[in-house]
């Protein structure tokens, strides 16, 4: 399990760096698709950053961490952290719903990934519980 949550997380970072990019361009984007998605709204709006630095660079050190505590098989760290990021994303995600009214493929991207680590992680640390209690009572 510890190697598809890692998985994930750098997966997350590819999705991350993506939206750096945007972040820092000046062009057309890719994923400006239409009126409701467009990446450069998003990636230049002012919530793209917090305290002068890009989400994206936010996210990218947060899926680093992420993997780095599933590969130490650190299962509870690894709960509260992939909560504290999905927390995170999904209040991004309500100011794409209800403040820009547009939303970024690779956030929702980034949003659908670190989802699938939170259920990873809460079936990997639920597992590991069961498992020790099977164990006690034998």
């Amino acid at each position: 399990m510890r190697y598809l949550i890692a998985l994930l997380a750098l997966a997350g970072v590819v999705v991350s760096a993506l939206a750096l990019q945007v972040h820092y361009s000046t062009g057309t984007e890719p994923c400006s698709i239409n009126a409701r998605w467009d990446c450069g709204v998003v990636n230049h709006s002012p919530f793209a950053e917090m305290n002068n630095i890009p989400v994206a660079i936010i996210g990218i050190a947060g899926y680093l961490a992420l993997a780095g505590l599933a590969l130490m098989r650190q299962r509870f760290l690894l709960l509260l952290a992939v909560f504290a990021g999905f927390a995170f994303a999904l209040r991004l995600t309500f100011i794409e719903e209800y403040v820009l009214q547009v939303w970024c493929l690779y956030c929702v991207i980034s949003q659908t990934v670190i989802a699938v680590m939170l259920l990873l992680s809460v079936g990997w640390l639920g597992a590991e519980h069961w498992s020790l209690k099977r164990a006690a009572k034998a």
